[in-house]
């Protein structure tokens, strides 16, 4: 790679000096489309932007994926909201993860000023103030935006175990705890439904079920449930339950063609990364489950950024990572890209970077023996080319990155140092009372906005507990009744005085002796129980 040009002033060795005429017009002519594309910048040729040298990514190949990569600070947010816009205003719906809050301004048409204009006069860039259709959803409710919540059902075990934490062979075991609630016809809606189901097959009654289900030891049960009731006290019962989000709502555009630009608000989840980024993969997974095979399209039908993509490798298992290896290189079929937004290519698994044809890489930096690992590692997974990336990586300015995408007949293009666009709409937050607007007038407010609570699991192992009890203490009630009808018998039988005496006496103490019978009293405290916890489950569920 370095010194394979002939010396530091030529572009490929960071466009310092005098550039070599003959690497500017083979880069310049390797990023020349035919069909429709778009603009990310101009190649940097003696340290400033070459606006001859236009470089693009070709609108169908952005279901080939990509990477968006760099330290904090470079620039990589500004660059998926550059190519965000540019998708939705070719007819591209786009989904983006918000997890600072500051994306939410491509709502809004952009704020020029002289640095602005200056910069895009550079690069040959006509910038224009646009902003886009967009609308705003929030994880669970917590924020500003329509609700997103799933099933715990169509969520599934593989992902529910991310997020509690559990091990491979716990997971294996959450499986079966699925299977069979889908075997008895229990619907597992929200946490509850699947903690019901738990705490009957670790009950008493449900001991016997419990041995049935191979593989399932009490012992895991028991690991399984308190991972739920920690994720429940720390509020992630919000996030499940119903109405179940569509993620059909993804693919929509306006009426004047346009894609809408989707925007997961998740400030107020920061603090749960294990939770919105498991979140951001059901996502995924649903649209994989439900859209149709397409093969390759002049356009995607949605593409995905992914942002803080490391969240979602951190402690995966084995199964978790097949599966996302596998809706990767699925899911481009479908007419889906994927943008994952992360701060060093080794932050994802090797079998998933391999998939991603199109790359956006801004400045890394060096400071420790651990990053000079990971810029040395960055710099393997590039193309072949004559620049020295170990040097140009650590020498890009904010809104520059080495850029490499697939050209339209699918190979790479040529490496290249590149001064990026900038973004149309506002390059930043927008105010609170403008989203709450905007999520006021949304049609999908009155679809999403309340949350309901309808028959399931819960409802259904509560009542049978119910009935088992009430059915216990009619029992036990008509024993002690037999047992009265016995002794009044044997007193009528040795004489009708007596037995009148008697007789009193017994039907005066009848109810005493039923309620001092050890099953009716085992019986009244498991029902007064059981209708309690139901009682505080459901005014906390519906607070």
């Amino acid at each position: 790679m370095a010194g394979q040009s002939g010396g530091t002033g030529s572009v490929e060795n960071g466009g310092e000096g005098g550039g070599n005429p003959a690497a500017v017009a083979a880069i310049s002519d390797g990023y020349a489309f035919t069909g429709p594309a778009l603009d990310l910048g101009a190649l940097v040729v003696d340290g400033a932007g070459h606006r001859d040298a236009q470089i693009r990514i070709p609108l169908g190949m952005l279901n080939r994926h990509g990477l968006v990569a760099g330290a904090t600070g470079t620039g990589k947010t500004k660059t998926l909201q550059l190519i965000a816009e540019q998708l939705a205003a070719q007819g591209v719906p786009v989904f983006l993860a918000d997890i600072k809050g500051d994306v939410s301004g491509i709502s809004q048409p952009g704020v020029p000023n002289d640095k602005l204009r200056a910069r895009t006069a550079e690069i040959g860039q006509d910038w224009q103030p646009h902003g886009y259709s967009t609308e705003f959803y929030a994880l669970g409710g917590l924020g500003t935006g329509i609700p997103v919540r799933a099933t715990i059902t169509a969520f599934g075990p593989t992902l529910l175990a991310k997020i509690l934490g559990l091990n491979e062979t716990q997971e294996s075991s959450l499986g079966l705890v699925f299977h069979y609630a889908d075997e008895r016809g229990l619907e597992l809606f929200d946490l509850k439904d699947l903690r019901a189901v738990i705490q009957h097959l670790t009950s008493d009654e449900g001991k016997e079920e419990l041995k049935n289900i191979g593989g399932l030891s009490s012992a895991t049960a028991g690991v399984i449930l308190r991972s739920l009731i920690t994720l429940e006290n720390n509020g992630g019962d919000v996030f499940f339950g119903e109405p179940e989000f569509e993620t059909a709502e993804l693919l929509r555009t306006t009426a004047d063609g346009r894609g809408m630009v989707s925007v997961l608000e998740l400030d107020a989840v920061q603090d749960k990364p294990q939770l919105f980024s498991t979140f951001l993969m059901w996502l995924l997974a649903d649209l994989f489950a439900d859209l149709p095979e397409v093969g390759d399209l002049d356009k995607p039908k949605l593409v995905f950024f992914f942002d803080e993509a490391h969240l979602l490798f951190n402690g995966a298992s084995k199964s978790f990572l097949t599966a996302i290896t596998q809706t990767v290189r699925l899911i481009r079929s479908k007419g889906v890209g994927i943008f994952f937004v992360t701060q060093t290519p080794k932050d994802v698994p090797g079998d998933v970077l391999a998939q991603l044809g199109n790359r956006v890489q801004h400045a890394l930096r060096a400071f420790t023996p651990e990053d000079a690992k990971a810029l040395k590692a960055t710099v393997s997974t590039f193309p072949k080319s004559s620049y020295d990336l170990g040097e140009v990586l650590t020498q890009l300015g904010t809104g520059e990155a080495v850029v490499t995408v697939l050209s339209e007949k699918g190979a790479p293009t040529p490496v290249a140092w590149t001064r990026l666009r900038a973004p149309e709409s506002l390059m930043g937050q927008v105010d609170a009372a403008r989203m709450q607007a905007a999520v006021a007038a949304s049609p999908l407010l009155a679809k999403y906005g309340t949350a309901v609570d309808r028959e399931s699991a819960f409802e259904k192992l509560t009542a049978a507990q119910q009935a088992a009890v009430r059915q216990a203490a009619d029992q036990a009630q008509a024993d002690e009744r037999a047992k009265a009808d016995e002794a009044e018998r044997k007193d009528a039988a040795r004489g009708d005085g007596d037995g009148r005496r008697r007789g009193g006496k017994q039907d005066r103490t009848m109810v005493e002796q039923i309620m001092k019978s050890s099953a009716v009293k085992g019986a009244v405290n498991t029902a007064v129980r059981e209708i309690t916890r139901s009682l505080f489950g459901t005014a906390k569920r519906r607070r």
